[in-house]
């Protein structure tokens, strides 16, 4: 039997950005890869116990230890430095699938990182307008330049 109420609704949700960062590519791309696994925290400062296995089918989750964690996707393409995608529920536990997509390109000395991500399915209601995902994927990306540009 086949059952569908109003609030079964596929909806969408899209975030794009496009970052400059003062460093090189490699160091970019290998900060996404921290930012992403063992460095990613919260804006409160809670660390999130992620963890990325950067190679084509990997694994991106958090760890929550004895067995226990949540699935945020897997590794769809990776090329070091220069491509990194990803697709799976990401935070949403609810049937709904993203995918991340990082690209990046030197321009004057400087690596330019476009970034989107876009999600289709029962997206939850408090993640739908966006306001809570464009600030968290701010976050995230700010810290990526702050701490690749330290590095270079």
């Amino acid at each position: 039997m086949v059952t569908s109420t109003a609030e079964e609704v596929v909806q969408k949700l899209e975030i794009i950005r496009e970052t400059e960062i003062a460093a090189p590519m490699d160091v970019v791309f290998e900060t996404i890869l921290e930012q992403l696994g063992p460095l990613n925290e919260t804006p409160e400062g809670k660390a999130l116990a992620m963890k990325l296995e950067a190679w084509p089918g990997g694994r991106w989750f958090r760890d929550f230890g004895n067995n226990a964690g949540h699935l945020w996707g897997h590794v769809q393409s990776i090329r070091p430095n220069d491509l990194l995608e990803i697709h799976g529920p990401l935070f949403m536990s609810a049937p709904a699938v993203s995918h991340l997509l990082y690209r990046l390109s030197e321009q004057g000395g400087k690596t330019i990182v476009k970034f989107s991500h876009r999600a289709i399915g029962q997206i939850p209601a408090d993640m739908l307008d966006g306001t809570a995902v464009n600030q968290g994927w701010s976050f995230h990306l700010d810290r990526v330049k702050k701490f690749a540009e330290r590095k270079k």
